[in-house]
């Protein structure tokens, strides 16, 4: 059984109960974090405890713990799971409350978290690469939110899959936004480019790590905006979340990507990324 935290208490997953009026199951009021775990170690946790804390923020929901219960909690779930490699998800909800569009003017938030077995890595992915299709952006305008509710997000990665595709990526006034469930990186010329942040693209914790990893491996990186052509002539692609790390596009909308292989800039970042996961 999956190891889980509900409201102070730590249990099986599958005996975790959350009351039908909580707005997180009514509206998809609520945010959520995930936090890859090496070594029975949180990757870049302060990062992800400071994108909680914001997320939280601009939804108006109070932080219904300090950085170091959210420490605690985080550090007994991996005690608890006896797992060295794993994720921890974590949502918080604004609460119980009669259905109302209207923030209610008191409930307590929900705190949920979970223990996931770390996905075992597919080694043609790393061989052979991904495919990807473009989709028309149709999502909200806070995509910068890390919000539950993800309805268009879930429509576009299946749109992918039934197109026999790993990964759908938003495309929105000719501009490269990023995947379903993903950053995205663009190398042109030996240039690494990624869209800047803004409100239609989620600030990700590996998107910043991958950022900083292509400035120590001094290759030139470039956050500004990047077109539908500037993605379909590509020589690399990169795909980047806490869960995928950084993986290689070879495919997209059923076309090769440069010589159809993961690409040598890709090659050196990925090398670097494994070496940061070493305790």
């Amino acid at each position: 059984m999956s190891q889980a935290y509900l409201n102070g208490q730590y249990l099986p997953v599958e005996e975790c109960r959350i009351p039908a009026l909580d707005r997180g199951f009514i509206f998809g009021d609520a945010i959520y974090e995930l936090i890859p775990v090496y070594s029975a170690q949180p990757f870049q946790l302060q990062a992800h405890l400071t994108r909680l804390q914001r997320s939280l923020a601009q939804v108006r929901i109070s932080n219904p713990h300090s950085e170091y219960d959210w420490q605690q909690i985080i550090s007994q779930l991996i005690a608890n799971a006896n797992l060295d490699q794993c994720s921890i998800y974590i949502q918080v909800t604004r609460g119980v409350a009669a259905r109302d569009h209207a923030y209610p003017t008191a409930a307590t938030p929900t705190v949920f978290a979970m223990v996931n077995p770390w996905p075992k890595q597919d080694e043609m992915m790393l061989s052979q690469g991904l495919s990807a299709v473009t989709v028309e952006d149709m999502r909200w305008n806070r995509c910068d939110i890390k919000v539950t509710s993800l309805l268009a997000n879930v429509m576009m990665k299946q749109h992918a899959i039934d197109a026999q595709a790993h990964e759908a990526i938003f495309i929105r006034d000719n501009a490269v936004l990023e995947g379903s469930s993903t950053n995205v990186f663009v190398v042109s010329k030996e240039h690494v480019y990624t869209a800047p942040k803004n409100n239609l693209v989620l600030p990700g914790i590996t998107r910043d790590v991958v950022v900083d990893l292509v400035h120590a491996c001094n290759m030139p990186m470039h956050e500004e905006a990047v077109r539908m052509e500037d993605l379909i002539n590509a020589d690399e692609i990169w795909l980047t979340s806490s869960t995928k790390e950084c993986l290689p596009v070879t495919q997209l909308n059923q076309q090769p990507v440069g010589n159809a292989q993961p690409g040598k800039l890709w090659h050196t970042v990925y090398t670097a990324f494994q070496a940061l996961k070493s305790p």
